[in-house]
């Protein structure tokens, strides 16, 4: 059973139709109790950081995370709720993060170094580029996913980098550490790829091993 993280600012509905098309059992909730029942979770994200923090820890759902990775067991960040494992961003001045991992998010430039214009919002499909193998991309050799997105992680440990995509900018697209993960783009609208990057989440968390 995998469990949806409901704080109030998640695709909840685009993310449940995903895995029942591949079959995997899930609770949505805003319960730590609930959630704690559950060998694996998903934080989506759509909107502002600030907010999306401030809603976690309204809800004390930043030290139910902080637990539950304390746990062993495996979480999963989704757009928003990928870049909200980072340790702080600039969007709209600056916050902190869950500090899950290392790096800060920053604006998507307007420019390339090379002076090209880009549009910001990043929507569109891309195709990833590996820097890692491991088990979260086992079975994905020449994906294309579907970003959303107008900022990205930068300065984090290139070590929790396991594929980026290029916008201008090398924009870190699959990113964790041991049993912390997160997808910058949205598995759930990316058709076979993001399917497949789902299934191999829920065989790690059945196995109950990391999947990086």
């Amino acid at each position: 059973m995998i469990g949806i993280i409901d704080y109030g600012m998640g695709n909840l509905f685009s993310v449940s139709k995903a895995l029942e098309r591949i079959g995997i059992p899930y609770v949505i909730s805003d319960s730590p109790e609930t959630l704690n029942k559950t060998k694996g979770v998903i934080l989506p994200g759509v909107g502002a950081f600030k907010d999306a923090m401030a809603r976690l820890r309204e809800k004390e759902l930043d030290q139910f995370i902080y637990q539950y990775v304390e746990s062993g067991r495996p979480l999963l960040g989704i757009c928003l709720g990928m870049q909200l494992l980072f340790e702080e961003s600039e969007e709209n001045g600056l916050f902190e993060g869950l500090g899950l991992l290392k790096g800060r998010v920053v604006r998507i430039p307007e420019r390339t170094a090379d002076g090209e214009r880009l549009k910001v919002p990043h929507m569109g499909w891309n195709k990833l580029h590996f820097h890692q193998e491991a088990p979260v991309l086992q079975g994905i050799k020449d994906g294309y996913v579907y970003f959303v997105h107008s900022y990205y992680v930068d300065g984090m440990d290139t070590s929790s980098l396991l594929a980026s995509a290029d916008y201008g900018v090398t924009v870190p697209a699959v990113v964790g550490h041991e049993n912390v993960s997160g997808m910058q783009f949205h598995p759930e609208k990316s058709s076979a790829t993001g399917m497949q990057l789902l299934t191999n989440f829920a065989k790690a968390m059945e196995r109950s091993e990391d999947i990086l």
